[in-house]
């Protein structure tokens, strides 16, 4: 039963969850994926349904973890017996609090806990996450059936890298796992990744995807706004304005289209409106050689180059990127500033990655 206290948080919560877009289910195991404890019947059957339910989740881009108290070794070899271990990452099996499993999770995906969403049977480990965690959508087992109808695990589109989410995040894993056993400078090991980066133009077809990214994209976002398919469609046709996508692949495949960038064009100046990059990619400098790139083009044009940004509680990291990367202020009122970069040095890429133009 839960608290008094702890129903009010959660029906004054209620509204700012129901809309809010998940981007990672975390699982319980006993009673929840499987029926029957695990510890005291090694002969558990999925729940009726279940499997359906994970496999849609994963089609429409939604990652999913494990948080169960359990023995490790015995729930991950009982997963792989049922065909569905590699549909989670990041799994937390342990007999820690379920709150940190969430933290943990929410923080190797490097997504905000608010959207994230918890299943489980038991109403004392949901209060618990609850508590801690508000912003968490929590469900029980009841929920289940239901899921795949509610509005917050139905994105408006499902596109090619929706589709590949946990694909590119396991390789992501593979990076990360090399990356912390090599011995030398960052600079050398990004060398040994064989990093392509393609710039190009938007077209129709990637205008999906671009209303994703605005959607999704939060801390690696110079202004926060969001562009729906027919804004971006708009400004896709719009000679004053320039939309372009960046895509990155390695060795290990594709990172998928993990950028945009939207520029007004004026005589004299051009204006960065909107700049963001997927988290995945942060360690790999691709905002840097995106603003390098536009600051070339904005040099061949013979014009300054202008960028907004509008300060948000995920975002700083951009502003530093401008900084840093030779914008002085021009104004600044409250949460908007404008900055400009003269563009009279040409910008140089980074050896460890080829840039590839496609315009």
């Amino acid at each position: 039963m839960l608290s008094e206290a702890l129903q009010a948080e959660l029906v004054k919560s209620a509204d700012e969850k129901k809309d809010k877009a998940i981007k990672v289910v975390v699982w319980d195991l006993d009673n929840t994926i499987w029926d029957g404890v695990l510890l005291e019947d090694e002969s558990v059957r999925l729940r009726p349904g279940i499997v359906d339910v994970i496999r849609e989740l994963d089609r429409r881009g939604i990652l999913q973890s494990i948080s169960s108290k359990n023995d490790q070794a015995s729930a991950m070899a009982m997963l792989e017996s049922l065909g569905i271990d590699d549909y989670f990452i990041y799994p937390q099996i342990n007999w820690n609090a379920k709150s940190q499993a969430i933290k943990s999770i929410a923080s190797s995906i490097n997504v905000g806990i608010d959207t994230l969403a918890f299943v489980d049977d038991q109403a004392f480990e949901r209060e618990e996450v609850a508590f801690e965690h508000e912003q968490v959508l929590c469900l029980n087992v009841d929920d289940i059936p239901d899921m795949l109808a509610r509005p917050e695990f139905n994105p408006r589109f499902i596109t090619e890298d929706s589709r590949n989410r946990r694909q590119m995040y396991l390789s992501d894993i593979r990076r990360n796992s090399l990356e912390h056993e090599f011995k030398g400078p960052k600079d050398e090991f990004l060398a040994t990744l064989g990093l392509e980066l393609t710039l190009f133009n938007a077209t129709e077809e990637d205008l999906k995807r671009a209303e994703e990214l605005t959607r999704r994209t939060h801390q690696l976002n110079t202004t926060g706004y969001t562009y729906s398919y027919d804004e971006l469609k708009d400004l896709m046709k719009s000679p004053d304005h320039e939309l372009i996508i960046a895509g990155l692949v390695d060795k290990f495949g594709t990172y998928g289209k993990i950028g945009l960038c939207l520029i007004e064009r004026s005589p004299t100046f051009w204006t960065l409106k909107l700049l963001l990059m997927s988290c995945r990619v942060m360690s790999r400098g691709v905002g840097t050689i995106l603003i390098g790139h536009i600051i070339n083009e904005a040099r061949a044009a013979g014009v300054t180059l202008r960028a907004e940004f509008i300060r948000t509680s995920l975002n700083r990291m951009m502003f530093v990127t401008y900084r840093l990367g030779g914008f002085k202020l021009l104004s600044e009122s409250g949460d908007m500033a404008l900055l400009e970069h003269d563009c009279a040095a040409k910008q140089e890429f980074p050896s460890y990655i080829t840039v590839n133009i496609d315009r």
